[in-house]
């Protein structure tokens, strides 16, 4: 179902309940109020189902997979049905492996270390600093930074443009986002993937902000990996996924070394070791798991499933839509775009303010208002650049108003939001951006450690 379709479905969720929701933060300028979380696409708040479901499985831990014991027992099952119910949410194909890791950006330094050789990859300089940095760190592997697209289509010819003219023919990796964790926007998966494996290359897809906003199917989208957070997808204790392909997991070394990855282990007679490694999942998740952060995923994707994305995206929709409308009727605001206004996009703007350092005007929206953004280059530091229309090695600082005469100030701010985001902290942050711009700050702001902060 497109986003548009979706929008016009009236079937509106309410927020879900998420920790956190009733949390009173202190205002400088006296009283408190309900800490306003706009800053999901960092991390999101764990969803209150998770939280209840992990509760009443923590007396049962146990070791897995080796364990004889009960408890042991349990928390094999446990662990393995919760790979099996990330295998359905993300609509994975028979030969696919679901390998636990702790993050996206571990998600994606592993496929980078399991690349054939001389592998030629492909990334976007608009990725996250995730998906664009861990493929250099293979001396074999040739990697080709696409200039930012100003369209979709742009984004797919840039691509074919690139990958047909890649000599020698040989392994080849696109690495691309799903939605920008700067601008919201959407990019052309499905488009994109037929480009690649049309020039006979893979494509990985960096989920992060997507799969906590839209429905993602491996087979329908044709990517051949996805990577994604747990953190973003409301599950908290630092586990993640890389799903998709087996071939060049099965076929590379470990990514670790250790206990769980090995099948056996056995000395030779010139003193050394032989070791048989697996061929499943396990190859790539060497030591203790982390069980419980696997299972806070699974509970979060049950929990998505039953809720319905239909009804999330339209309330979603409608919480952008009032956003922007917002934030249109501000002439010092300026929203940060590559495809225009009119693109698909989930619950992530980034925008500047006319005579505002964005550090500034973060730290105000919290001091003074108890809402919660993120400011500064959002670990997309070349996208933010060519938003900006900086030079590309321009420096910035983040910084505070009381910056040194001369220093370049180069940051954003970012307000983001999802399914247990309430109608009243999109409104209060309205309010907020709106009364800062009129009457300014009132209070006073110095730089410590790097951030502003209330004097």
């Amino acid at each position: 179902m497109s986003v548009s379709a979706v929008a016009a479905d009236r079937s509106v969720c309410a927020p879900l309940p998420v920790l956190g929701r009733d949390v009173l933060v202190p205002l400088v300028t006296g009283g408190e109020v309900d800490y306003a979380a706009l800053d999901y696409a960092a991390s999101a708040p764990a969803l209150q189902r998770v939280w209840d479901d992990v509760a009443a499985y923590a007396p049962y831990y146990g070791s897995v997979h080796r364990g004889a014991g009960y408890l042991s027992q349990l928390s094999t099952d446990l662990f393995e049905n919760s790979r099996r119910t990330i295998e359905e949410f993300l609509g994975c194909r028979t030969e696919d492996q679901v390998v636990f890791t702790r993050s996206t950006t571990d998600s994606l330094n592993l496929l980078a270390a399991v690349l054939p050789e001389n592998t030629r990859v492909f990334v976007f300089e608009t990725e996250h600093h995730a998906s664009l940095l861990p493929w250099e760190q293979r001396p074999d592997t040739t990697v080709t930074y696409l200039n930012a697209p100003r369209t979709p289509q742009q984004a797919v010819d840039t691509l074919e443009k690139a990958l047909a003219a890649r000599e020698p023919y040989g392994p080849a990796l696109v690495c691309v986002t799903g939605a920008s964790n700067v601008t919201g926007e959407l990019w052309p998966v499905r488009e994109l993937a037929a480009a690649a494996h049309a020039h006979g290359a893979r494509i990985v897809l960096d989920a992060a902000q997507l799969v906590p906003h839209h429905p993602v199917d491996l087979a329908d989208l044709d990517v051949d990996w996805v990577a994604f957070s747990g953190h973003k997808l409301y599950a908290p204790f630092g586990a993640g996924v890389l799903a998709g392909r087996a071939d060049w997991l099965r076929d590379a070394a470990p990514y670790l070394a250790g206990g769980g990855a090995s099948r056996t282990v056995s000395r030779r007679t010139d003193g050394g070791v032989d070791v048989e490694w697996h061929t499943t999942a396990a190859r790539h998740e060497a030591g203790s798991p982390n069980v419980i952060g696997a299972y806070a995923i699974a509970s979060a994707c049950r929990a998505l499933t039953e809720a319905g994305f239909e009804g999330l995206i339209a309330r979603e929709q409608e919480l952008i839509a009032r956003l922007r409308t917002g934030l249109a009727e501000v002439p010092e605001v300026t929203v940060l775009s590559l495809f225009g206004d009119d693109a698909a996009r989930v619950g992530v703007l980034s925008f500047v303010v006319e005579g505002w350092n964005s550090s500034h005007f973060a730290a105000a929206l919290s001091a003074e208002y108890g809402i919660g953004v993120r400011d500064g280059l959002f670990c997309a530091h070349p996208l933010v650049r060519t938003l900006l229309g900086s030079a590309p090695q321009e420096p910035g600082e983040c910084g505070a108003p009381d910056a040194a005469p001369g220093e370049k100030s180069l940051n954003a701010i970012r307000v983001s939001f999802g399914a247990g985001t309430p109608d009243e902290h999109v409104d209060r942050f309205l309010h907020a951006v709106k009364e800062l711009v009129t009457n300014g700050a009132r209070w006073n702001y110095r730089t410590e450690g790097g951030r502003c902060v209330p004097a």
